[in-house]
């Protein structure tokens, strides 16, 4: 058991404190967060949007049982190495395009809601998370009926929500400070976090196949 369940306020109090904690955590989305904030106040908000319409259907998939999938080495394997790939060539798009990217002035807020789409997609660990500690909330929030369910998945998307919106949010104000050069290299940072997790989500995933 990872929540309270002794009552929904507490259970929810506790998926919270999971959630934010996990939010937080850097990685493929918080890098791009980053990028897309110095264009967009509400990337962030967008991202997350795009995170949940991977997250949602994978909600569902675990409370009709379905966790045991997820936690194939098949399928992990298969997620790790494309996942991977994509994570790389997003890298290379955004090493590519940095000095571009940094001075556009965009509003397309598709680019945003794919972004968090795609990198949720892409990103094994997402799937680990959900079929040992996502699943345990599940299981956790069952108790309290679909209600609890539903509560449940809300409470944890709007940590991710409110830690993405507050993130894009804070670089977007801060952007003025931003000389091109400073520009540069955050964008080629960026870019090199999601080459060092692509490269990490294959290698991992290789030595997986190989240790199966």
């Amino acid at each position: 058991m990872v929540a309270d369940t002794t009552s929904l306020p507490l259970f929810l109090l506790s998926v919270f404190a999971i959630s934010t904690t996990g939010a937080m955590m850097p990685g493929p989305v918080t890098a791009v967060t980053v990028a897309l904030g110095s264009r967009r106040r509400t990337a962030g908000a967008l991202i997350a949007l795009g995170h949940a319409l991977i997250e949602v259907p994978v909600i569902l998939l675990l409370y009709f049982g379905l966790a045991s999938f997820m936690d194939l080495d098949s399928v992990k394997i298969a997620i790790g190495i494309v996942g991977g790939v994509v994570l790389l060539w997003m890298a290379l798009q955004l090493f590519r395009n940095a000095a571009a990217a940094a001075s556009a002035q965009t509003r397309q807020a598709h680019s945003s809601v794919l972004a968090g789409l795609a990198l949720t997609a892409a990103n094994p660990y997402f799937f680990i998370w959900w079929a040992t500690v996502g699943a345990a909330l599940i299981v956790s929030a069952r108790d309290f009926g679909g209600p609890g369910v539903a509560a449940m998945g809300v409470t944890h998307w709007l940590c991710d929500f409110g830690w993405l919106l507050v993130l894009s949010w804070v670089v977007f104000k801060s952007k003025r400070l931003w000389t091109e050069k400073v520009n540069r290299v955050v964008f080629g940072a960026c870019a090199a976090i999601l080459g060092g997790f692509g490269v990490w989500f294959v290698v991992s995933s290789i030595r997986l196949a190989v240790s199966a």
